[in-house]
Order: structure tokens, then C-alpha cells, then sequence
């Protein structure tokens, strides 16, 4: 595999680290724009978006937050920034114009974005992929393929001497790989290049940042990519999960086990304040839903509700965060916007219930983190190619091995809870209220917590789980194929479209329209 495509659990599975109300949409999206704020070595004066009719960008690219995100990096702002929600207006009052048009282009992937930018007379088209959970593949620059994942600084160079480039940058003991096509050499580096590497190069030179936390470097390697391949029966029964997971870490990261433990503790202090956010109480415009979860919270400590334990503050903490992710606060996509609450909710619920230590939450964050990066090498969790399944049932899938970790359970019990958790959900669509990620996200990211719980307890008390979890995920790829483009978050199926979800988001329409009057 190369090593661009080897995930980490801290930039495919656990973040980014963002605002707004989908990872797929408002954080990949930032980090194009970043992409081309770069390439056009500033903030461009012309854009315009091409979004195929046929796939989600096109019904969604308002509601969801691409627009927000994709002008925010334009701006060179990055995924939390505080100013994210205004980028749009930004954008125009910068004298930026802008075109979306939505012609029918059958783009095999149904969030490509088929970008023409220009700045003080210089253009460049770029045609770039938002795989799920923020990541990123750009495919096409000024109609040279490319292979870009932004996880390396990359030097892009325009020149008719296609070979002399090449052999310059190869020779360049900073440059990890070079690649060329017809009047495009492109060199991938885990740091920028120095200004007098680049000067003699002849030709056009543009260099664009790395946008992902965790880069990458040459010739780099990761133990296993699949449970399967973690090790014998006995161990698995001897060790915690969370072994593996600060193996692979350290290995894609090249990174020593302390940093990764800081990094861990870093994320749960973001997910926590999300949380305390959320239950202190939140408020924006353009929301269906409004502030729930200090009303639940309150009923709850007051003996008001049915006795649910445990699972009562999980619905707390659930819908703390995803009152708080609407109201555009800083969350963390674990493993997508869209799925925010199940992974981190269900944990510091669990967290806080049995008072655990803090090496203990971080471990436990870390083997969700690795179950998320098996989801990742076998199938995917963006919404956009496999409906809710792929989003919070890899959430649950987290959530229920890190509930077990944090329980003094086994790497075989994590596994077990992770198989069960994913098999409960095959087949779940996503099929947004009002094209926002509100209802029925909510109660989903909820029922995914719930899942994870019992699937948790379950693996402990030795049910059997019977498919091995790498077969549940080619299964849930499988199905991913299977499911209608309706009923994978394009808002033409299943609740989306309802005479009550279309009034909802007619309604917000409206208020958007009166709004901006």
C-alpha cells in the first residue's frame, strides 16, 4: 500500500479538529481550499464550482457546510476558525466572484469538486475527491493527473523540460518521490522546500502546504493494516487492544509513545470542552433543533426519567456535542461530523461513570482509534458511499471496543464488541432532515452510543460475536455498493423527504432568504 494511504488514527479516524456539520463537506472542503489558496499563491478573484447533478455536493454543497468550508480555506483559514461560518460573505466582500453551476458530468465519486480558480490573470482547474471523515484526494491539476492526499508538502512545476526538472528534485535529499506527466513534475516533501531548491528549476513553480496533522515520509511502514493481522488467539486474549493501537501510531506517525499519549490527551480535552459547550447551552440561526440536553441532564440527576445508568449520561454527553457541533463550536470528527457524538460521548460518559485514569482514557480513545483505522483500510466511513452505517456505525464499532478497554477487557473482547456493533447497523441510510446534519442524526449518534454499550457488555460476558470483524467490514462495504444514491446523504430519500422535512427545510429557506434581505 502506499504510504499515502496508510491512515492515522489521528488524520483519518480521530479529527480533524473543526466547526460545522460535516467532516465530508466542512473540513475536507477547508483543506482544498487551502490546496488552491496555495496554487494560486493568495486568495483567488474567480471561482467557479462544477458539481455533478447526480451526487451529493449538488444538493448539499449550502446546507452542509461545504460552501463555508471550501471559501474558508480559500481565505487560508483553517478547519476551527473562529470566522468559518462567515467565509461565504468574506469570500464576496473581497471582490471574489463566484459561480455554481451543476450540469450533469456522471463523476464517479459522489463528492468531487470540479474547481476553476483564477488569480490577477492567472487560472487553474483542479478536480479533487472528499473521501469521508475530512480526507482528501486531489486527482487532476490543469488536466495533468495527479495522486494527492495532502499529507506531504508538495512542489508543483510547470516546465516544457520535464526530465532535467525531474532529475534536480530526485537529487534533492529532501524530496521523498517524484512523479511526472507531460509539462507537470510534482515532488512530494515531508517539509517545504528551501527557496534556492526551487529557483533553478525552470518553469512555474508552486509549492502547497500539507494540510493533515500526521504527514508522511518515504519509505515508511505500519505493522498490521487489519485486525486479522494483529496476532496469535492467546495474545489477543492476554493484551488490551490499546497495545496495537500505540504500535501502529508510533509507526505512521514516527513518533515515540509519549507524544502519542500527548496527542490522545490533547483530542479528549477538545471533546470534553465540547461537551461542557453544549450542556451549558448553545444557540445559532440556522439549526431545526434547539438546546435539549440541559433539560435531559436536569431530569435525570432529579430522578425524572426512566433509570437508565450509565446510559442516561451517555444520552447527555451524546447530545451535548451534537447540539454543539450545530451551533458551529469546535468538535472533533471521530471518525465524521456527522458521527461527532457516538465515539467521544459514549467514552467520557463511560469515563466519568467509573472515574477512570487518564492513562486509561487515553488508551481507551486510542483502541477506537484503531478499530476506525481497520473501517478505514476495508471500507469507508463517509456518508456519501454508505449511508449512516458507515459514519455512526463505525462510531459504535470505536465506541463498544473502547468501552471494553476501558472495562479491563481483552483485544479479542474489543474486537468481538467492534464485529457485533457493526453488524447491528447494516444497511442504515442517512437521509438528513432539511439537508442538516440534526435529524435523524441526533437520535442516531444516541442509539450508536446505546449499541455500543450493550455490544461493550456483551463481549465482556463472552457472547459470540460469530463473523470476525474483517469480514463484517468487507460486508459492510458490500452493502455500502448496494445502497441507492437516494439514501446516502443526497437528501432524495427516506425521511429527507417527508411533507414535514420538506416544509422544515422550506422554512429554513426562508429564514436564510430574510435573513440575507
Amino acid at each position: 500500500m502506499p504510504a499515502q494511504l496508510l491512515p492515522s488514527i489521528f488524520n483519518d479516524v480521530i479529527g480533524p479538529v473543526m466547526r460545522g456539520p460535516s467532516s465530508s463537506h466542512s473540513a475536507a472542503s477547508v483543506r482544498i481550499g487551502l490546496l488552491l489558496h496555495d496554487l494560486c499563491g493568495g486568495v483567488p478573484d474567480l471561482v467557479e464550482l462544477d458539481y455533478d447533478t447526480m451526487g451529493s455536493l449538488a444538493t448539499t454543497h449550502e446546507s452542509q457546510g461545504t460552501d463555508m468550508g471550501l471559501y474558508g480555506g480559500l481565505l487560508g483559514w483553517a478547519a476551527d476558525d473562529e470566522r468559518l461560518a462567515g467565509s461565504p460573505d468574506e469570500l464576496r466582500a473581497r471582490g471574489t466572484t463566484i459561480t455554481v453551476r451543476k450540469p450533469e458530468l456522471h463523476d464517479a465519486h459522489p463528492n468531487t469538486y470540479r474547481i476553476h480558480v483564477g488569480r490577477a490573470g492567472v487560472a487553474h482547474d483542479v478536480i479533487a475527491l472528499s473521501t469521508g471523515g475530512g480526507m482528501i484526494r486531489v486527482i487532476e491539476i490543469d488536466g495533468c493527473p495527479v495522486e494527492l492526499f495532502g499529507d506531504y508538502c508538495t512542489t508543483l512545476v510547470f516546465t516544457d523540460d520535464v526530465e532535467a526538472c525531474r532529475r534536480t528534485l530526485e537529487a534533492n535529499a529532501a524530496v521523498a518521490q517524484v512523479t511526472s506527466t507531460p509539462g507537470l513534475v510534482v515532488a512530494l516533501s515531508p517539509k517545504p522546500l528551501d527557496p534556492s531548491d526551487v529557483d533553478d528549476l525552470g518553469g512555474t513553480v508552486h509549492q502547497l502546504r500539507s494540510v493533515l496533522p500526521v504527514g508522511s515520509r518515504p519509505d515508511m511502514t505500519v505493522p498490521f493494516s487489519h485486525a486479522g493481522e494483529l496476532g496469535s488467539d492467546a495474545e489477543l486474549l492476554e493484551r488490551p487492544l490499546s497495545d496495537w493501537a500505540l504500535e501502529y501510531e508510533c509507526a505512521r506517525g514516527d513518533i515515540p509513545a509519549e507524544a502519542v499519549m500527548t496527542q490522545a490527551r490533547h483530542i479528549l480535552d477538545i471533546m470534553r470542552r465540547g461537551v461542557d459547550t453544549g450542556l451549558a447551552g448553545t444557540e445559532y440561526e440556522d439549526r431545526i433543533l434547539g438546546w435539549q440536553s440541559g433539560r435531559f441532564t436536569e431530569m435525570a440527576a432529579a430522578g425524572q426519567l426512566l433509570d437508565g445508568g450509565l446510559l442516561n449520561r451517555m444520552i447527555s454527553y451524546v447530545t451535548a456535542l451534537m447540539e454543539a457541533k450545530s451551533a458551529m463550536e469546535v468538535i472533533v470528527a471521530a471518525p465524521t461530523a456527522g458521527s461527532c457524538a457516538t465515539f467521544p460521548g459514549a467514552l467520557l460518559a463511560t469515563i466519568d461513570e467509573i472515574d477512570a485514569t487518564d492513562e486509561a482514557a487515553e488508551r481507551a480513545l486510542l483502541t477506537g482509534g484503531l478499530i476506525g483505522v481497520f473501517v478505514a483500510n476495508r471500507s469507508s466511513f463517509a456518508a456519501e458511499e454508505g449511508g449512516c452505517q458507515a459514519e455512526t456505525g463505525a462510531g459504535a464499532a470505536m465506541a463498544a471496543a473502547a468501552l471494553v478497554e476501558l472495562a479491563g477487557g481483552s483485544a479479542a473482547q474489543s474486537l468481538s464488541a467492534a464485529s457485533q456493533a457493526i453488524q447491528n447497523v447494516l444497511g442504515l441510510i442517512c437521509d438528513p432532515v432539511g439537508n442538516r446534519v440534526e435529524a435523524p442524526c441526533l437520535g442516531r449518534n444516541v442509539t450508536g452510543a446505546a449499541n455500543a454499550l450493550s455490544c461493550a457488555n456483551m463481549a465482556l460476558a463472552g457472547y459470540q460475536h460469530l463473523i470476525p470483524f474483517d469480514e463484517v467490514l468487507d460486508a459492510h462495504k458490500q452493502v455500502s455498493e448496494l445502497m441507492a444514491r437516494e439514501l446516502r446523504c443526497t437528501g432524495l430519500g427516506g425521511l429527507a423527504v417527508t411533507p414535514t422535512a420538506q416544509r422544515i427545510e422550506l422554512g429554513l429557506t426562508r429564514r436564510a432568504g430574510s435573513s440575507a434581505g
